[in-house]
């Protein structure tokens, strides 16, 4: 865990805006305080399970009819952590007792998150009616969790603009795919000098009426609930800065089935203020989605 914690403070430091600050810097190297979270966005997707099944007439096995469509709604989630570091060793202690965690999303009013306990803190866009959590690409997006009457904020700058997988979108409006094989994509070329976003790639198992199977046959996604896992993803970015995106065949186990491929790009910010620990790491971005039938 010490590794991890000084590594990612280092990539952080040489990364930031922020380390020409060197007073500020310092106090974040050193801060108790840390917070790891995310922002992800994604949009709603509709397939036909007629088309994908080959029929032209009649009824489905299952009694549907032809030329119905079934929309997946699409979903904005945010998560958050908060915790105190124990010496650089061992899993940080979570902070639920007397704080609060909030949203600052440019242009919008602030979005308060809930505590779920062990430290974390929650919102949907599902759960409100009004769409109070918006996605926004362009946009900075502050999360500041409250303490002890002190303010802990860390900030992604700007939200990335939604990137398309030209290999999740045949004419077709499916990706037709071989049970157990694996399926490679490739992201849009960047401009000479920049740099990539993150990519994270997740795959569930879709019920012929767009109902999501409960845990995915695939991720490489970190947990934003782990800070563990954020934390190595601020020591080692370029597992998910690729071009290829390889998604391996077990993602895809049965045949004449149904998946939803999302792919999220996301930034990645730090801390903004001095009291919290640089290591601190926040995600916001928004998703891709495609569907993919085996044969």
């Amino acid at each position: 865990m010490r590794r991890l914690l000084l590594s990612a403070a280092a990539t952080a430091l040489f990364l930031s805006p922020l380390a020409c600050d060197v007073e500020k810097t310092g106090n974040q190297i050193v801060a108790p305080k840390m917070m790891v979270g995310a922002l992800l966005s994604t949009p709603s997707v509709e397939f036909s399970p007629a088309a994908m099944a080959g029929f032209d007439g009649g009824t489905l096995p299952d009694g549907g009819s032809f030329g119905e469509t079934v929309t997946i709604p699409g979903q904005t989630m945010a998560f958050a952590f908060f915790g105190t570091r124990q010496n650089d060793v061992g899993q940080p202690s979570p902070i639920s007792e007397g704080a609060s965690l909030r949203l600052e999303i440019q242009g919008e009013n602030p979005v308060s998150l809930s505590g779920e306990g062990l430290g974390v803190y929650t919102r949907t866009s599902s759960s409100e009616p009004d769409g109070e959590l918006p996605y926004k690409s362009g946009a900075s997006y502050r999360f500041v969790a409250t303490h002890e009457g002190y303010s802990h904020v860390a900030t992604v700058e700007e939200a990335p603009l939604q990137e398309q997988l030209a290999g999740l979108h045949p004419p077709e409006g499916y990706v037709q795919h071989t049970a157990n094989l694996d399926l490679t994509l490739q992201r849009p070329p960047v401009a000479s000098g920049q740099t990539r976003n993150l990519g994270f790639v997740t795959v569930f198992a879709l019920g012929s009426n767009g109902e999501r199977g409960q845990e995915p046959t695939y991720t490489n996604a970190p947990d934003p609930t782990d800070p563990l896992a954020i934390l190595q993803l601020v020591a080692m970015p370029e597992k998910w800065t690729g071009q290829n995106v390889t998604i391996p065949g077990s993602a895809f186990p049965d045949l004449d089935s149904t998946y939803l491929v999302v792919f999220h790009t996301a930034d990645l910010g730090g801390p903004e203020s001095d009291n919290l620990f640089i290591g601190s790491a926040v995600l916001v971005g928004s998703a891709d989605v495609g569907v993919v039938h085996t044969q």
